[in-house]
């Protein structure tokens, strides 16, 4: 795929960002249906070309941010050798240096999210806060709420369940399921019905 077909998911003025970081790669790129289990993805071919994997339901700027961490993992290895972990501190450099080159593309409003972001960047979006609540992931066009808001003993459904918030562990919230009683962690943004 061109970066020109490319363009239609992409904000604008990345292109020249794009064009550096694919310099002398080849590379394979999916535009997929919307996946839950994750937004894009990396991987080294055996012919040594690269693939890289993207859902096509992303907001542009996030598109582009998907995009950007799935490119840090082809820079990554081949300046690092194969053997680097996949996000790890070469990852995380490498990452971090492509998003402040590219801070430009974002709105200001995004930019100060991402520079916070770029001083640790997290393997998984979800595990950003402000990037899961900028871009408004979890469908907050329904009626429910983030798991956040809910306070100790109230109730909740999730997936057609009935919960209750036990309280905070480390980062997240232990609940129980009132019909089996098995208690589980919800991150804190997890979109849920609150029923109390």
């Amino acid at each position: 795929m061109s970066i020109q077909t490319l363009e239609k998911f992409l904000p604008d003025n990345c292109v020249s960002h794009l064009k550096k970081w694919f310099a002398g790669h080849s590379i394979h790129i999916t535009i997929t249906r919307d996946r839950k289990s994750k937004l894009g993805d990396y991987r080294k071919k055996r012919d040594g070309s690269h693939e890289i994997t993207i859902n096509s339901t992303l907001h542009p700027e996030l598109f582009f941010f998907v995009f950007t961490h799935e490119l840090a993992h082809l820079l990554a290895f081949e300046k690092y050798g194969r053997r680097i972990a996949p996000h790890g501190n070469e990852w995380k450099h490498t990452f971090r240096i492509m998003l402040l080159e590219s801070i430009d593309v974002y709105s200001k409003e995004l930019q100060s999210i991402i520079i916070r972001f770029s001083r640790s960047p997290k393997a998984n979006f979800m595990a950003s806060p402000e990037l899961v609540k900028y871009f408004h992931f979890e469908k907050n066009d329904d009626d429910g709420v983030y798991v956040e808001s809910i306070k100790k003993g109230e109730n909740f459904i999730y997936r057609n369940q009935k919960y209750v918030l036990e309280g905070l562990i480390k980062k997240n919230y232990l609940c129980m399921n009132l019909e089996t009683g098995r208690k589980y962690s919800f991150r804190p943004l997890a979109r849920v019905q609150n029923c109390s």
